[in-house]
């Protein structure tokens, strides 16, 4: 048996892949901020969920709260940093508190939980840090600047950590979904309210895509927390998992957008050679 350790558990992806690792006969250690989302996953598995009290932006109460764990249950085999939500707005018009308040969630919280949990990782050569992007991290588009960044920035920060940690036993995999039938677009989507009129083609158009488009996602959060736990049985588990038509399409077509602009260019990159070449 396994003990996962995921952040925001109450709703959404966070719920369901709980629910899935439980229906596995595997013990979840869960994450949330009220008494009534607590009492909820409790009940769901009175043997093997286990609620904890935890603000991921509460950085010092982080690692005691990893401490309790790992004395309770031993070692934390998987961690999956889910907690986060959504901003919508021009690059402009987004006011710098709403920006710092976004990437001390979206980064700067899932970095302490991996600063917290990998000492016992280290220590028993084992272990798996999930960390869920998105495809705005991988293709961004107008609107979603500030929450593709912090997605962006998750991006990079679990490849290179998967580069330093893969020679200590531990795996590391990025989970980069499209839309899903969640909560998001809802109660997890803030925005910056529109002010300036250049923008209403562009950027201003985004919430609207994303609220209207809410119950219609192409994809199922269920059958993504199932293509989850699949992973985390294999051997060697991918660095990055595209999960959804959408993201498959968005994340392909950018990356092809990239290559072929280098291409473009190619003359120009190595032009500039110290060696004259």
């Amino acid at each position: 048996m396994k003990t996962w350790l995921i952040t925001g558990v109450g709703k959404g992806l966070g719920k369901d892949l709980a629910e899935t690792v439980l229906q596995r006969g595997d013990r979840v250690v869960g994450t949330m901020r009220s008494e009534r989302d607590a009492q909820i996953f409790a009940e769901t598995d009175p043997q093997l969920a286990v609620p904890i009290f935890l603000d991921v932006t509460h950085f010092d109460d982080i690692r005691e709260t990893i401490n309790e764990v790992e004395k309770r249950f031993g070692q934390i085999d998987v961690l999956v940093n889910n907690a986060g939500y959504g901003l919508t707005g021009a690059i402009e018009e987004t006011p710098l508190d709403k920006i710092k308040a976004l990437f001390e969630v979206n980064v700067l919280g899932a970095v302490a939980m991996i600063q917290a949990v990998l000492p016992g990782m280290r220590q028993h050569r084992s272990g798996h840090i999930i960390n869920i992007t998105s495809v705005s991290g991988l293709a961004p588009w107008a609107g979603t600047g500030i929450y593709g960044a912090s997605k962006y920035a998750m991006e990079c920060i679990g490849q290179t950590l998967a580069d330093e940690v893969q020679p200590l036993g531990i795996h590391v995999t990025n989970v980069a979904p499209g839309g899903m039938r969640t909560d998001f677009s809802g109660g997890s989507l803030d925005s910056a309210p529109p002010s300036i009129s250049d923008y209403d083609g562009t950027a201003h158009l985004a919430h609207g895509v994303l609220t209207e488009g809410k119950g219609k996602e192409p994809s199922s959060p269920t059958k993504i927390a199932h293509a989850i736990c699949e992973m985390t049985e294999m051997d060697v588990p991918p660095t990055l998992l595209v999960l959804g038509s959408d993201a498959y399409k968005y994340a392909i077509g950018h990356l092809a957008n990239l290559s072929d602009g280098i291409e473009a260019f190619k003359n120009v990159s190595l032009a500039v050679s110290a060696d004259g070449m």
